[in-house]
């Protein structure tokens, strides 16, 4: 079925392709974007506008200070990754209060210890991936303070944080993007450019559980509800956002039943389309707060 204007649209300055729930804001439903502009003062937008000097390439929010986030920026010729305490103006653990941050860049990831009364950052232990591995995405197991899972130009690689060393991978994958399911442990979601998403059981990693068609072109990003089993969120270059339902991401409760049976009916397993968009949807995030509320961005600033 075909979604129409079902939310609220809101238009940034600039070029954008990241967006990041407030997950520590318990009051209200919120939403950090950045903008992408290399000649132009940029933006970091939450409950005010505030000025950024580099491109904006990806934003977290700090999982127990609604007050702070971090970037990944460029300048053109060189970038790196910040800390931010808002107004004064990476990966984090999704679950409960954490000291640690993982920041990843093409060759490396690096392991932070977050000091936030002294407003400082200071690497713990650090590791080479090699050349040619083109890290691009990240995601830290909420099941698991010690396992990242990263994406690099053919696989997925699965990473202990305690010794830094690659503990497992999963090979000939073009993993654009990828999502750990926060309310069953061992599952994972990819996406790829053609190859659509893929849902991996963690403990069998010689071919994905299940398999969803994607979109119509490069599947870009994906996103698992916090709270409902079964949804996970799409987006692409085919601007459009996909809605689907996965059996294979319930749990064995009653809960899971209520929402398992709601969609027994639907042999389809794309539950919806939104198709609002005019460019590329680089950009999802669920709300913490409200679960059944999503937020999305295009490549031309728009966010819904």
């Amino acid at each position: 079925m075909q979604g129409g204007s079902y939310g609220i649209g809101y238009g940034l300055k600039y070029q954008a392709r990241c967006i990041s729930d407030v997950k520590a804001d318990t009051d209200h439903t919120s939403f950090l974007a950045g903008t992408l502009s290399l000649k132009e003062e940029n933006e970091l937008v939450c409950e005010g506008i505030f000025s950024y000097p580099d491109e904006i390439w990806d934003l977290r929010s700090c999982p127990f200070d609604l007050l702070i986030c971090s970037s990944v920026f460029s300048s053109g010729e060189s970038g790196g990754a910040a800390v931010w305490r808002i107004p004064e103006l990476v990966l984090w653990w999704p679950s409960g209060k954490q000291d640690k941050i993982v920041s990843i860049d093409e060759e490396n990831i690096f392991l932070w210890t977050l000091d936030c009364p002294r407003e400082a950052a200071q690497v713990q232990s650090q590791e080479s991936v090699g050349m040619l591995q083109n890290l691009s995405s990240g995601a830290w197991d909420p099941h698991d303070v010690n396992a990242v899972a990263a994406t690099s130009a053919s696989s997925v690689q699965f990473w202990d944080v305690r010794t830094m060393k690659k503990s497992s991978s999963i090979d000939s994958v073009h993993a654009r993007d990828l999502d750990y399911d926060i309310q069953k442990q061992h599952l994972l979601v990819t996406v790829e450019d053609e190859g659509g998403i893929c849902i991996w059981d963690l403990r069998k990693l010689k071919a994905p559980i299940q398999e969803l068609p994607g979109h119509t072109h490069w599947t870009c990003t994906v996103r698992c509800n916090p709270e409902y089993d079964g949804l996970i969120l799409s987006a692409g270059t085919d601007s459009v956002v996909n809605l689907w339902f996965s059996s294979s991401l319930c749990r064995d409760d009653l809960a899971s039943e209520r929402i398992s049976n709601s969609y027994a009916k639907q042999t389809n397993p794309l539950l919806c389309t939104y198709s609002d968009y005019e460019d590329s949807v680089y950009g999802l995030a669920w709300s913490t707060r409200e679960p059944w509320f999503f937020a999305s961005l295009s490549y031309d600033g728009r966010n819904q």
